[in-house]
């Protein structure tokens, strides 16, 4: 697959170079005291490296982990690195928003935690031939799961000049969206973007130098791009309310985010779960008006200064968490 495992130490050495959990030991705390009860069952619906699910493992010695991810490469290497507990894992090719399905298949009532690491994961990023990052040239694909059809080169080469810049704006809240959409159609009448390298100078030439003072500047169409292919905004609104649906009584998840688009829909599923729905005036709120989550940090957490300068991928992370109360009416 692309990836060498020449012995069981360069499997290690490898998995510690490239997967640092983010907010690791916050997560532990925030999902154990679900996780404790007996015949207690996490989903880590990102499972990418398995290094949230192999510190998880190690915690809970009776704990079963669903394992759910739609990159069959990272599925290969959590399965080696999870191998040891392979009487208390299931490892599943799916993508998020088939939770409950996946829950339903394996006879699993119900999770007692559920994790979310979303955006792209360290594999993805630390291999330079899927065409993930800005910083080093590959082709343009960009795909989680590499049997899809659709990539960023085709985006690039099929989209319409006011679709390329609707997703530059909206998905990568890109001011500069009119001139790079436009910039692109024009270059791939001369010839088609197939390289990341390519995109990069560009983006580079259509900046302003003003624009190149707050980062890199293809960085928003990068993640835009990237979201685009893979359509993780609208799996993302399915798989929040299908994994709040599916957690038992006292059941918790805790969610890692990396950019405002991801956390405004957790921020807005979590904030609907934990109101009343009691009607305004009512003298007395029945049980069926409850709150049917409780929030269990105030608004969104950030890793601390020294996770951060340990962790890069940590810079940007927000983390919510809820527990549930009750089931919905």
């Amino acid at each position: 697959m692309g990836i060498s495992r020449q012995g069981s130490g360069a499997w290690h050495l490898m998995q510690n170079d490239i997967h640092i959990p983010v907010l690791l030991e916050r997560s532990i705390e925030l999902l154990a005291p679900a996780l404790e009860r007996q015949g207690a069952v996490l989903v880590d619906a990102t499972l990418g490296l398995a290094g949230h699910a192999e510190a998880f493992l190690r915690r809970f010695p009776d704990l079963t982990l669903v394992g759910l991810d739609r990159d069959p490469q990272a599925l290969e290497l959590a399965g080696k690195r999870l191998e040891e507990f392979a009487g208390r894992v299931h490892l599943v090719g799916a993508v998020y928003d088939e939770l409950p399905e996946v829950l339903e298949r394996l006879g699993i009532a119900g999770a007692a935690g559920i994790l979310f690491d979303l955006g792209v994961s360290s594999l993805q990023l630390d291999r330079v031939e899927r065409g993930f990052s800005y910083s080093q040239d590959a082709p343009l694909d960009m795909r989680m799961d590499g049997t899809s059809p659709l990539t960023a080169e085709r985006v690039l080469a099929d989209y319409s000049e006011a679709e390329l810049r609707r997703i530059f704006y909206e998905y990568g809240e890109e001011k500069l969206a009119p001139r790079f959409a436009r910039k692109i159609v024009q270059r791939r009448q001369e010839h088609p973007l197939t390289r990341s390298g390519e995109l990069v100078e560009l983006i580079a030439a259509a900046t302003p130098a003003a624009a190149r003072r707050s980062g890199h500047p293809a960085k928003r169409v990068f993640q835009a791009l990237r979201i685009e292919v893979n359509a993780e905004l609208s799996v993302l609104e399915r798989a929040i309310p299908a994994a709040l649906d599916a957690l038992e009584l006292d059941g918790r998840i805790v969610v890692l985010a990396y950019h405002s688009l991801e956390d405004r829909i957790v921020k807005r599923e979590l904030a609907a779960r934990s109101a009343s729905t009691a009607p305004r005036g009512l003298p007395v709120e029945l049980p069926e008006h409850r709150p049917e989550y409780r929030l269990l940090v105030r608004g969104a957490e950030l890793a601390s200064e020294e996770e951060r300068e340990r962790n890069p991928r940590a810079a940007s992370v927000r983390l919510r968490a809820a527990q549930r109360l009750r089931r919905a009416a």
